[in-house]
């Protein structure tokens, strides 16, 4: 065939940098982008999240239209959209006859299995390209897993430091003498504590038609569309980091695990949703933190906090997912099957801290990790929610949120369901640590300092019996497993309280309704 190539660049690919665009010539090259409602509805995504796609890819398009590219653009309403990734791929090779179909490797599972499936179907040469965004390529990691019992990011990330050369001296040490300084990083916040608020971006006229789009096509989807700010472009997201890198980063160390009610953002970078995209480059985000760090303009701790969760956890995540794929899906080592309650979607509990982070969930599509691990997360482990439902609940609500990077989070670090592959305990804990790392428990129905009966924390009594639940598989971890010895010494009354405490409150919990994660029969 003598025709163009043609390159698909999927939603979470809008980069001028994609290794697909890479060398090609403007006159000989189709650039297809789709959006298709198969990928808006296999779960029931945020309505932000579908408004954050679909317009980044639009303004993304109309950027290379501007640059002189052709881009066969398919609305979610055109007449013939086919609806997958694939048919309409299909539609483009019978439309533009391309003698090469040239795409970059999906960053999920289900979507790569289809475009696995490209060059039996197409009458062209296809061709899958690895993903050059990500700095460690999946045969890389695979070299390092190999004969590794436990696969700790720690290790990884020491690896991707003297790979990069990120906050190493010229001897090869890491700066400072430490490669991890996370325990510089845990203040409990201030009273009055508030941080300067986050880079917002008023909706332009592209983004308001996509808001009409989403408030009409998907009324049923979880989520506010009326707080939609989020950057929709390489430029807006560039001046979000700005503000990251000028106002917010001094503290985000100290304070990367503190919780406010109210402050959603705090000293965050809320970047993760534009990194995701494609519209900022990671690795150049971490060589400005550590030019930050060189300048004296932040300090080490929260430099290397911020690279590590990037070239640390961000790419051993994803990698994790390729390794573990595809039976992380099913893993549930703990037998966790209680269905999610309704509250996780309708904010409706008496918990404060679940409740401010439901709150922040539905108007931003967001919370920070603490949030995610240690309220959210942590209540569903102790509670023993089933892996799935809770899989699909992350995947819905957060717009940063793709499979490659929920799943080994949720399975693996949050609900410890591939039994401690990822992390090297469950991240389990009382009403004690929210009581300390935020300022919920001064609002709340419930008391963190009473332990069982009316009025007790709920995480309290939960927490203890989840350790009781899972003793025999918990005890000889050297991380936790001294826990069984304070268990052991409170004795059979008090030990009956907490487990009668918590299981009178699981009582209490009603289960979702389906649909709103997935539809009837999704």
């Amino acid at each position: 065939m003598s025709g163009p190539v043609l390159v698909p660049i999927l939603g979470d690919q809008l980069s001028r940098n994609l290794a697909s665009l890479r060398g090609r010539t403007k006159d000989d090259t189709v650039v297809l982008m789709m959006e298709v409602v198969e990928e808006a509805t296999y779960v029931k995504h945020h309505k932000q999240k579908i408004v954050l796609i679909f317009s980044a890819m639009r303004h993304f398009a109309a950027e290379l239209r501007d640059a002189g590219w052709t881009v066969d653009y398919v609305r979610l309403d055109d007449e013939g959209n086919a609806g997958s990734f694939t048919g309409e791929v299909a539609r483009a090779v019978e439309e533009h006859q391309p003698r090469l179909v040239s795409v970059v490797e999906a960053g999920e599972w289900r979507v790569r299995e289809d475009m696995d499936q490209w060059a039996d179907k197409f009458p062209c040469e296809v061709e899958i390209l690895r993903d050059d965004r990500f700095l460690c390529p999946q045969a890389e990691f695979e070299d390092w897993a190999q004969d590794r019992t436990n696969l700790r990011m720690e290790f990884f990330y020491r690896a991707m430091r003297r790979k990069t050369g990120l906050l190493m001296t010229g001897d090869g040490k890491p700066e400072g003498g430490e490669w991890n300084y996370d325990t510089e990083n845990r203040k409990p916040p201030k009273d009055g504590m508030s941080a300067p608020e986050r880079a917002k971006f008023e909706p332009d006229a592209i983004t308001c038609e996509v808001i009409d789009l989403v408030a009409n096509r998907f009324a049923d989807h979880f989520g506010s569309l009326a707080t939609f700010r989020w950057p929709v472009t390489a430029d807006e997201a560039q001046e979000a980091a700005d503000a990251f890198f000028v106002e917010r980063i001094e503290k985000f160390g100290p304070y990367q695990d503190a919780m406010v009610h109210g402050e959603d953002d705090l000293y965050h970078s809320m970047l993760s949703t534009s990194i995701n995209l494609g519209l900022l480059d990671p690795l150049e985000l971490c060589r400005r933190a550590e030019k930050s760090y060189h300048d004296g303009n932040a300090p080490l701790n929260s430099v290397e906090g911020f690279i590590r969760q990037i070239i640390g956890w961000r790419e051993y995540i994803r990698c994790f997912y390729w390794y573990e794929m595809p039976h992380l899906q099913q893993a549930n080592a703990l037998d966790a099957t209680r269905t999610l309650p309704e509250f996780f979607w309708t904010g409706e509990t008496d918990m404060a801290c679940l409740a401010d982070c439901i709150r922040s969930t539905r108007d931003n599509a967001h919370n920070h990790h603490i949030q995610r691990l240690m309220v959210l997360g942590n209540f569903c482990l102790i509670a023993g929610i089933d892996p799935r439902d809770v899989q699909d609940w992350y995947l819905v609500v957060y717009a940063d949120a793709y499979e490659w990077v929920e799943l080994p989070n949720v399975s693996a670090m949050i609900l410890y369901a591939d039994d401690g592959k990822l992390a090297s305990k469950p991240y389990a804990a009382s009403g004690n640590y929210i009581n300390k790392m935020s300022d919920y428990c001064g609002k709340c129905t419930y008391s963190p300092h009473k332990k069982t009966g009316e009025g007790a924390c709920p995480f309290n009594p939960l927490y203890w019996y989840f350790m009781d639940r899972h003793r025999d598989r918990l005890e000889s971890n050297p991380r936790i497993g001294r826990i069984y010895a304070t268990w052991d010494r409170m004795g059979d009354d008090k030990q009956r309280d907490y487990l009668n405490s918590a299981e009178a409150f699981l009582e209490t919990l009603e289960p979702a309704r389906q649909g709103y994660a997935r539809a009837e029969g999704g």
